[in-house]
């Protein structure tokens, strides 16, 4: 490699720094690199020997108590530990490298290393945010349609894992066979994609890497947790209301309905929670539209007994309708 206004046999007068990084070849060099001080290098080594060894120790503990305690083998708990182990492998098979870098101000373990590095914790990464995506799609669709747990829901989350894991290495394996390539950045202690080359070979991918790996993954995950948190706003106002006794705004009702079995209302009673204030009154009726139910006084609590479904619906089910009228 040529290297211009630098002579390997005048490095006596030049910083040893550069000297290092000339003879490593584009390792070290590039006008793009960021130079810092030995007080910076120590700083980072700092920070990612503290990263990783809490990472290290709180990931290990997550897998020791998955694997310890049955009752936290759920389906939705197989998906943290997908996250608790590709964090893990990161803790153990980058960090240390970088930080064994960031004490020696260079990259140790030369361009190989540095291509499996830069691999590594882009895969290891993508499969943490997909996991995630992943989290929020059945966190969202379980909210939506309430299903109860199953021998199927292992399948479903096992095919989640796996999709995170094809899906990351159908985006990271690129580098390796020739679109864009895997080198150091910053300061040149750490590798990962080249971020700075104007190619359009690495122009390119960067764009679909940044797509597909990032912006798809984070829409996801801000589509369904903002789709929860719609959901869940109608019971946090009257969670706030029963707990604080206040009447909330005129007109404001709260309607649900069930179709059950009849056999399964017999000798059961629905009486009405009410609060100190006389402002909260539920009311159960039986096939009965809610235009006909009773408007009642402040000084009623009805309770009504369902122990016998009318004659002739005896073979049909009953429909329980649930109101909330809230008076100010």
């Amino acid at each position: 490699m040529i290297l211009p206004n630098v002579s390997v046999n005048g490095c006596a007068g030049v910083n040893s720094a550069v000297c290092a990084g000339a003879g490593e070849g584009h390792l070290g060099g590039g006008s793009d690199r960021i130079n810092l001080t030995p007080t910076g290098h120590l700083v980072v080594a700092v920070c990612l020997g503290f990263i990783g060894t809490f990472g290290l120790v709180n990931n290990l503990l997550v897998l020791v108590l998955f694997c310890r305690y049955k009752i936290l083998r759920s389906p939705i708990n197989l998906l943290l530990i997908n996250i608790s182990i590709s964090d893990l492998l990161v803790c153990v098979l980058g960090t240390p490298f970088s930080f064994a870098a960031s004490t020696q101000g260079r990259w140790l373990i030369g361009e190989k290393g540095c291509v499996w590095y830069g691999f590594a914790n882009s895969l290891f990464g993508i499969v943490s945010l997909i996991t995630l995506a992943v989290l929020s799609y059945e966190r969202y669709s379980t909210m939506m349609a309430p299903t109860e747990a199953d021998s199927s829901n292992y399948r479903k989350i096992s095919l989640g894992i796996s999709v995170s894991w094809v899906y990351s290495l159908v985006w990271t394996l690129p580098p390796l066979l020739g679109w864009s390539h895997y080198g150091p950045e910053g300061p040149g202690t750490t590798c990962s994609v080249d971020w700075t080359s104007k190619t359009a070979n690495n122009i390119s991918y960067i764009i679909c890497l940044f797509v597909f790996c990032l912006a798809v993954p984070f829409l996801v995950i801000v589509f369904c947790y903002g789709k929860l948190l719609c959901a869940i706003r109608q019971f946090y106002r009257c969670f706030h209301t029963l707990l604080h006794c206040e009447a909330p705004r005129q007109g404001s009702t709260l309607k649900s309905s069930s179709k059950v079995p009849t056999k399964a209302l017999r000798g059961v009673a629905v009486t009405a929670p009410r609060c100190s204030k006389d402002f909260l009154f539920m009311v159960a009726s039986l096939g009965r539209p809610d235009a006909a139910l009773p408007q009642l006084g402040p000084s009623v609590e009805p309770t009504i007994n369902i122990t016998k479904a009318p004659s002739s619906d005896i073979n049909k089910p009953v429909v329980v309708s649930l109101v909330a009228h809230f008076n100010g």
